[in-house]
């Protein structure tokens, strides 16, 4: 019976911390050896301000939610100029919605000199997930989330908008 015990305990603590395993799945689909970063070393950098987070996702997806002082970027890189100030070795945090737009965005970044880019491992769903803090366009506290369309909003455990 205490091994019974313990193996439930295992499986309900392992479903409420981190992402489950079909997420990191389908994860495993859309990287490759891109640079990552870990969501809990990523909130290190938000509240210390010394990182650039890019938002690759669509204007619909921002305005619902993103990570304070994130700039969005359009993922064909027309905004890109948006950069020029931007030292090549700042350490640049580019996320998407589970982090395959943002890996593309961030090759192109290394190609055009960015030396110190990371993807946000999981993106802003796993970000969501974890219930890190998140704000919407006018800088307050959201737990909302864009869901991208149906067949990717169901990754997301919360309140989720299309």
């Amino acid at each position: 019976m205490k091994f019974l015990t313990l193996i439930l305990s295992f499986v309900l603590m392992s479903n409420s911390f981190g992402q489950s395993a079909e997420y990191k799945k389908m994860l495993s689909k859309y990287y490759n050896d891109f640079p990552t970063i870990s969501i809990e070393n990523a909130l290190t950098h938000v509240k210390k301000g010394d990182a650039l987070f890019l938002d690759v996702r669509k204007k619909d997806e921002f305005l619902v939610s993103h990570i304070k002082s994130a700039k969005r970027m359009n993922l064909d890189g027309s905004n890109i100029s948006d950069l020029k100030n931007v030292a090549k070795n700042k350490l640049i945090i580019v996320y998407c919605s589970v982090g395959a737009r943002s890996q593309t965005f961030g090759e192109m970044l290394k190609k055009k000199g960015y030396t110190n880019v990371k993807n946000l491992y999981g993106g802003l769903f796993y970000w969501a997930n974890e219930k890190y803090p998140m704000v919407d366009l006018k800088e307050n506290k959201t737990a909302r989330i864009h869901g991208y369309n149906k067949d990717w909003g169901k990754w997301v455990k919360g309140d989720v908008v299309y």
